[in-house]
């Protein structure tokens, strides 16, 4: 865990923010520093906490990885929140979790996601192997990426939304909201089931995180699924202790790292050194 001098040396290492292609970013350079060849890995953070591009970057940070680090955030979050922040947000789910949040924060970001690249990789002249990272629904951001392109070197998923509906189910359960499915929902469900899509994953090698103490039907048993049917390699890791999120409330800005999310840290580099060089 960092203490406050450590925290505050790490956040001065976060060189550069701003937005690529109207998407807003924070990114760490690589521990070797900038090459031609550097690895780039991108990450989505949580709609839990850490819940924006900064909290995420401070939970992990992917310490000692020789790789550009870039942390995008979602649509619909952080700096993109509705007029009536996190309270409208939080309504909107409450109105319809699939057709108002979480199927379009999925679908946009994965559409906003090459035309960011393409500006973060001339930004930064960085032409190597690209790494994507992501927490719960960026989790679920980072296995659509990884299904419509076919130059993803590693994949990390932590707390990951592998299937909809079951996170829905429990969803509704946590804030006592029965979900009414009908066809257009059952459509984003469908399109959002990367158990039954694994396939167009390819060979893409993919690491699942999922905590002990998070709700095994929703995220635990649907990143089991996945990992058994991937054609490439494939692991999960259950972090004994862990819940879903990975950093305090309110999550919204950078924080000492909990051991949790340490942990999780420390198996993301191993599998991008692994599997990007980095």
């Amino acid at each position: 865990m960092l203490d406050t001098v450590q925290f505050e040396c790490w956040e001065l290492l976060m060189t550069e923010s701003g937005t690529a292609a109207g998407v807003p970013f924070l990114a760490v350079p690589p521990e070797g520093g900038p090459r031609a060849d550097t690895p780039v890995v991108v990450g989505w953070h949580l709609m839990d906490a850490p819940r924006s591009e900064a909290a995420f970057a401070a939970a992990v940070p992917l310490t000692g990885l020789d790789a550009w680090r870039v942390y995008l955030g979602l649509p619909r979050m952080g700096a993109r929140l509705p007029a009536g922040g996190m309270d409208e947000l939080m309504a909107l789910g409450y109105e319809d979790a699939v057709g108002l949040m979480h199927g379009p924060v999925n679908a946009e970001a994965a559409d906003e996601f090459d035309a960011a690249l393409a500006v973060l990789r001339e930004r930064f002249g960085a032409r190597g192997p690209l790494g994507l990272l992501g927490g719960s629904a960026g989790a679920g951001v980072a296995l659509e990426v990884a299904t419509r392109r076919d130059d993803v070197a590693a994949l990390v998923g932590v707390s990951p939304l592998v299937q909809l509906r079951p996170v829905v189910t429990t969803l509704g359960k946590l804030f006592g909201v029965d979900y009414a499915w009908g066809p257009k929902s059952d459509a984003v469900a469908d399109r959002m089931d990367y158990v039954a899509r694994v396939g167009e994953l390819g060979t893409t090698p993919t690491l699942l995180v999922v905590g002990a103490q998070d709700e095994p039907s929703a995220f635990l048993e649907p990143a089991r699924e996945l990992v058994a049917g991937a054609a490439g390699p494939a692991d999960l890791v259950v972090v004994e202790g862990m819940g879903h999120a990975l950093a305090e409330e309110p999550g919204l800005e950078p924080a000492p790292q909990t051991p949790h999310a340490a942990e999780v840290d420390a198996h993301a580099v191993d599998w991008f050194r692994q599997h990007l060089g980095a």
